[in-house]
């Protein structure tokens, strides 16, 4: 599943989750957005046991001695089937809390002819 903008190709069963259909060993993509001028971070919470985390990268997208803000991208892979819950909370160094909070639900089939 090939994302092509921020959080594409998702079905929303309600505001506070995101469906995404996945097959078992294929990577699929998340895109979010961060303003690191404020101290943003999105921190993925997941079951290794399912999940895997294949890649992290920033792409900034403005940049200059007051600004850096721009698109993260998470690369996962379902490394079981089943449904898995992915949860990415967006961080501050300085507080306690989070900002915000994604939730994704992940329905990984077996590959087919497996």
């Amino acid at each position: 599943m090939n994302n092509s903008g921020p959080d594409s190709n998702l079905a929303s069963d309600s505001s506070d989750c995101r469906v995404m259909a996945t097959t078992v060993d294929r990577p699929f993509v998340i895109h979010l957005w961060e303003d690191r001028t404020r101290g943003e971070q999105w921190v993925p919470s997941y079951d290794a046991k399912g999940l895997a985390l294949l890649s992290d990268e920033f792409l900034c997208i403005a940049s200059n001695n007051a600004v850096e803000n721009g698109q993260r991208t998470f690369e996962f892979k379902a490394v079981t089937p089943g449904v898995h819950l992915l949860v990415f909370e967006k961080r501050m160094g300085w507080k306690f809390t989070a900002e915000d909070r994604r939730v994704f639900r992940i329905e990984a089939a077996n590959q087919l002819g497996s």
